[in-house]
């Protein structure tokens, strides 16, 4: 498992006290470095180049997986090479401002995303943003560095005339509630014949007929495979959680082919997909990697718009259409809560449609025989 590694050296508060008092109105503004440095196999380093930030990347480093802090290193460095202050200067007005240029339209002010109508970065970007910085500003605030977090959390919308009740109020981002895409049985049999190697078919297959996302797939190491029972066991799951869960048997053909023909002799990394060509070969497939698979047989394949996770949504709303309970979907799919799960009740067809109808059956002609009588 792959672990991330946060190097920064400690700075006391009473250090930082002293900075902030003589710090000069003339200083330069701070502009973040964003360096990852791979450490061999197993671990990376990240700096923004700035002491509170990347000690606090180390602090997020001690209780999120690798992805987690890499995605709020990022966010770090878009806000402070936006705001150029430096992080003990940000003031909530730097907030509001920042949320302004990222709703600034990127493409044309005539022009919105079909999946949300949304003109610039989209809702779900800008409030994970904000949620890294409110936990920067937080972590600050608890090292008594600052006296209060920057980062507003809503604006409210009652006033508090019963104490007994919560103060009522509206989410500062709207995150709009959008159902994801899917691929219909003709676009899922163009693309897997587009696909070129028995390598990409079993990881393709691996979305398609078990639900599995491209970083569990990419995790997935030989010991993970039980052939006989018709199981894997996923280790690389979101959040670290594992889970077993059983796929189709043309996974495992697809699988066995690669292994037999293709994988190449000098892989020594237990991870299943490798590279098959190149100066890389036999090194483990990385995202980018899998990405431009899919990129390149979607192209062959003519479909105009296609992900790995529209694969993942794929399987787990034909399942929920096949009759699988939404527990059992839970459970295939991974997800904590079943919140999450319950999506794909609305992307399937035939659900909403059979529960209609027999409702609407149950009721017989009460409905029309009330409005005849009027």
């Amino acid at each position: 498992m792959d672990m991330l590694v946060i190097r920064t050296t400690r700075l006391e508060v009473s250090d930082v006290e002293g900075h902030a008092l003589t710090r000069k109105a003339s200083m330069p503004p701070f502009t973040p470095t964003f360096t990852r440095l791979d450490l061999g196999d197993t671990a990376v380093e990240i700096r923004l180049g700035h002491t509170l930030l990347d000690d606090y990347l180390r602090f997020v480093a001690a209780r999120c997986r690798p992805n987690s802090v890499l995605a709020a290193g990022y966010d770090l460095k878009v806000f402070f090479t936006h705001t150029g202050k430096d992080p003990l200067d940000i003031t909530t007005t730097d907030m509001f401002e920042f949320i302004a240029a990222q709703r600034q339209p990127r493409h044309g002010a005539n022009v919105v995303r079909i999946g949300d109508g949304e003109r610039g970065l989209s809702a779900r970007t800008i409030a994970r943003r904000l949620a890294t910085l409110s936990g920067l500003y937080s972590y600050l605030t608890a090292r008594d560095l600052i006296r209060a977090n920057p980062v507003p959390t809503g604006l409210s919308v009652r006033a508090r005339t019963d104490h007994r009740r919560a103060r009522r109020s509206a989410p500062l981002i709207r995150t709009p509630r959008t159902l994801p895409r899917i691929l219909d049985s003709a676009a899922a049999g163009a693309f897997l014949g587009a696909l070129r190697t028995h390598r990409d078919r079993a990881m393709i297959l691996a979305m398609l007929l078990g639900g599995l996302r491209r970083s569990e797939v990419l995790g997935l190491r030989l010991s993970d495979i039980a052939l006989a029972d018709r199981r894997i066991t996923i280790t690389e799951g979101k959040g670290g959680h594992h889970r077993i869960v059983p796929i189709a048997p043309a996974f495992f053909t697809a699988l066995t082919d690669y292994l037999d023909l293709e994988r190449p002799t000098i892989a020594t990394d237990t991870r299943i997909f490798v590279v098959l060509k190149g100066p890389h070969r036999g090194q483990p497939l990385t995202a980018a990697g899998a990405d431009e698979i899919v990129r390149g047989a979607r192209r062959r394949a003519g479909i105009e718009h296609l992900t790995c996770h529209m694969l993942r949504h794929t399987c787990l709303t034909r399942l929920r259409e096949a009759g699988m309970s939404l527990e059992a979907v839970q459970a295939q799919a991974g997800h904590r809560n079943i919140e999450s799960t319950r999506i794909y009740l609305h992307l399937s067809n035939t659900w909403l449609t059979e529960q209609y109808h027999h409702a609407i059956a149950a009721l017989g002609d009460d409905i029309t025989t009330t409005g005849d009588a009027r």
